[in-house]
């Protein structure tokens, strides 16, 4: 289903995570486990096996938690870059309002005075919804991303207690 231009949005988050780069990318490029720091995914089944791995072509179903607009979604891993830290997913089915959802998260490494922190970047781009203003798109989806970042360092925060750093 595609679109015109005109009834696109993007939007790009950026948040910075106290933690190594490994530890950031080990736990973001879990295709299969996004629920460990996703708040809004009660559970995720791998449908189709891309490059072996979870990788590149990998399908999967996501459960979405009661109370957040829809009951599931259904996901593409359309890159997963383990040298440059960048992974793409497209949204291609479920019952919520992101249509044609494409995004792009970068994970770079601060510069050597700052080793023990990582930018996440995620850009996307989705259809706006009829009946919504590209505004309203934005804040939805920028807000969940945040919320997602936040518990992705949260998360790592954790880890790096456990590991002793």
């Amino acid at each position: 289903m595609e679109s015109s231009e005109q009834n696109r949005c993007r939007s790009t988050v950026v948040e910075t995570i106290e933690a190594p780069l490994p530890l950031v990318w080990s736990i973001l490029r879990r295709f299969d486990k996004p629920q460990a720091y996703k708040r809004f995914v009660k559970s995720c089944t791998i449908r189709y096996e891309g490059d072996g791995d979870s990788g590149k072509g990998s399908v999967r179903d996501l459960t979405l938690v009661s109370g957040v607009p829809g009951d599931f979604s259904t996901e593409r891993l359309d890159e997963l870059d383990d040298e440059s830290h960048v992974m793409m997913v497209s949204i291609i089915d479920g019952n919520h309002r992101l249509v044609n959802f494409r995004s792009r998260t970068t994970v770079v490494a601060m510069p050597e005075d700052e080793a023990e922190k990582t930018v996440v970047v995620e850009s996307y781009v989705v259809d706006v919804p009829e009946g919504n203003s590209e505004e309203d798109t934005i804040l939805f989806i920028d807000t969940i991303i945040r919320f997602n970042l936040v518990s992705l360092a949260e998360l790592t925060k954790k880890k790096m207690r456990i590991i002793g750093q």
